[in-house]
């Protein structure tokens, strides 16, 4: 049994075994130390089960719509069930392919809990006893855990986190969904296109805080339309298990009640190893604190993913896993957040990047803004699917693209088109310098950049 290696890896999510492969491509010997299933929270409990059973509800919502599309079908309704089941395949499947990833690189994952000893030494706790594995380099991925503010009864059962919601295969009836992120809104919009009655309930002025306000609107508008009920500045005060439901407290003597509370308040690295400071491994603001290297306070020590804080999003944690395992490796890599994608996979979906319009107004940019929408498009009319609109911004006499926002159909994979444009410090000239397919929803696109200096085609 090989218990020396030079680079081992604490974690096996996005960010982990990311770290670990590209090590192993790299010429290192790597180890791999998961505790639970490799994918971490993303592939297992996270991103791949909630867009898989988005996938089953927006097939739902197509078939209910069916007859605009001039396809005629008999009755429709959800089999919840088989939606789980699918889900549970397609995450298995994953699962099964990130195994043998890591197997073909010669990565060696050893199964149990890991705690640093000191840089270089790692203890293993599993089923087979214990290990101490040396290596060169450490780097740290060990995640977040859901935010459960104290006092709150969060039995899994009826006071439930993101991953007990991926189990329900019995529904109720009414949910109250407290905290308006990302994965509040799209629990949202599941479980109400599945037929269950929601409110959601935000202590801040609006939903999605820090989006852009006129996305944030239309989303809004799809949630009344729904029939998702939104309350805003809304602060729950307390939270209790009432016989076969829940009862929420809100400021001003409001309550709220439903079967079931699912808590999206948001996420918290995990910190809390006794580990972490005995090792003298610094923290700031709860996170480890890393430079852009992905270096801790300790030599041949990183740490990267929802434990370094900032940006808690897989494909950062798997950026940073690359940088972190490069560097390790003897080379030269550096994290660049300019150009993150923010992506919301609500009806309609929701994605940005780079600078906001009000961020820029905090920082006395001064942008043009171009503005195309999808009621333009004729793949999105032709697709059925035309609710939405790019903006992209670029600064004013430059003509550089700092960022942008797309709402609306397939805006996850659109975004990065304007991604690319904020890395290589692009134009909107060069964007729309680029010939695009008709018709596609790209074009979209090239006709906000070219509405940023008043020459889109196809809007006024």
């Amino acid at each position: 049994m090989k218990n020396t290696f030079d680079i081992t890896v604490l974690g096996g999510g996005p960010g982990g075994y990311v770290a670990a492969i590209r090590g192993a491509q790299l010429g290192r010997s790597v180890a791999l130390v998961e505790r639970g299933a490799v994918g971490g929270v993303c592939l297992n409990e996270g991103c791949i089960p909630t867009k898989s059973l988005l996938a089953s509800a927006e097939v739902l919502e197509l078939a209910r719509r069916s007859t605009e599309f001039g396809v005629k079908v008999g009755a429709v309704e959800p089999d919840v069930p088989a939606m789980f089941d699918r889900k549970d395949a397609v995450v298995s499947r994953l699962r099964g392919g990130v195994e043998k990833l890591l197997e073909k690189r010669g990565v060696e994952v050893i199964r149990g809990d890991g705690e640093l000893l000191e840089p270089g030494a790692l203890r293993v706790t599993g089923e087979d006893g214990e290990r101490v594995i040396a290596s060169d380099s450490v780097i740290l991925a060990t995640g977040s855990s859901p935010i459960v503010p104290p006092g709150f009864p969060c039995d899994g059962l009826r006071v439930i986190t993101s991953r007990e919601a991926l189990e329900l295969r019995e529904l109720p009836a009414t949910m109250l969904i407290i905290g308006t992120g990302a994965v509040g809104c799209e629990f949202a919009g599941l479980f109400s296109g599945l037929g269950v009655d929601v409110t959601l309930v935000e202590m801040l002025p609006d939903i999605l805080p820090g989006e852009d306000v006129s996305a944030v609107r239309l989303l809004k508008s799809a949630f009344k339309r729904s029939g998702v009920k939104v309350r805003t500045k809304a602060r729950v005060e307390g939270l209790e298990i009432v016989g076969d439901g829940v009862r929420a407290s809100l400021a001003g003597d409001e309550t709220v009640e439903a079967e079931t509370a699912l808590l999206a308040i948001g996420r918290r690295p995990a910190i809390g190893a006794p580990w972490i400071d005995a090792c003298g491994i610094e923290t700031v603001d709860g996170a480890v604190r890393v430079n852009d290297r992905m270096e801790t306070s300790v030599d041949g020590v990183y740490a990267i993913g929802d434990l370094v804080g900032g940006w808690l999003l897989a494909h950062v944690a798997s950026h940073e896993g690359i940088v972190a395992a490069t560097v390790a490796a003897g080379g030269e890599a550096r994290m660049d957040y300019r150009a993150v994608p923010r992506c919301t996979f609500t009806r309609p979906e929701i994605a940005s990047v780079g600078i906001t319009e009000t961020e820029a107004g905090e920082k006395g940019i001064e942008l043009d803004s171009g503005r195309f929408p999808f009621a333009a498009s004729g793949k999105a009319l032709a697709g059925g699917d035309a609710t939405g609109f790019v903006k992209v911004f670029a600064e004013k006499g430059t003509g550089v693209v700092l960022g942008g926002v797309i709402v609306g159909p397939h805006a996850s994979d659109l975004i990065h088109e304007i991604g690319m444009a904020v890395t290589a410090r692009l134009t909107v000239d060069d964007i729309a310098g680029v010939i695009h397919a008709h018709p596609t929803l790209s074009e979209s696109v090239m006709e906000a950049a070219e509405a940023a200096h008043g020459k889109a085609i196809h809007s006024l």
